[in-house]
């Protein structure tokens, strides 16, 4: 935050805090946060702007309602309307904005920083089989009030679109580190939840 010339913001930090931990979440937490940011850590070098792609981390999940298809468009607008109060120049806050806005993981992105967000965001696939099959537990629990097999259906759908990739991740590093495993998760995942129908 320094590096931006933001200051410490505690009141903002608490209330990102009280967001992740919000009793509904299971695996959209603080712990998936601190969990990217340590990604972070390894791969800061590859980035143009590391702590834009920090910040859009913190944010990305901020808002996170499961009835909800914005939560991305409001995780942004708070990221935007805090780096507004933070008198940051409006070229990075926007940055910032396309930063939260391509975690939705709805379209390939051409920026190499939104790259390397996206994989970060995407490293949980590429995890040993138990952490996996504990995120995708923990996924299942925030959509407790979707009926069983039309969650398996859409859940099926939603991990077959990454699977479709040409590949899983869009950056060399996470490639050559996390594509076979996340190509094995992917396929037994997909499996079960059909099998479960």
């Amino acid at each position: 935050m320094h590096r931006l010339r933001i200051g410490e913001n505690l009141d903002t930090f608490e209330k990102l805090r009280a967001a992740y931990a919000e009793i509904h979440r299971h695996y959209h937490t603080g712990e998936h946060i601190n969990q990217c940011v340590a990604e972070l850590d390894g791969v800061r070098h590859l980035a143009r702007e590391p702590d834009e792609i920090e910040l859009a981390l913190w944010f990305h999940d901020a808002v996170y309602v499961t009835r909800s298809k914005n939560n991305e468009a409001k995780s942004a607008k708070w990221a935007t309307e805090f780096l507004n109060a933070n008198a940051v120049d409006q070229e990075r806050a926007q940055r910032v904005r396309n930063l939260v806005m391509a975690t939705k993981h709805e379209a390939s992105v051409d920026d190499g920083d939104a790259e390397l967000l996206i994989d970060i965001d995407l490293s949980i696939l590429g995890a040993d089989r138990e952490t996996f099959e504990r995120f995708e537990k923990n996924v299942r629990k925030e959509y407790w009030w979707v009926p069983s097999m039309l969650f398996g259906r859409t859940r099926a759908t939603i991990l077959q679109s990454f699977l479709d990739r040409s590949s899983v991740y869009a950056t060399a590093h996470f490639r050559d580190r996390l594509e076979s495993a996340a190509r094995r998760n992917l396929a037994m995942a997909i499996r079960a939840l059909l099998e479960a129908r």
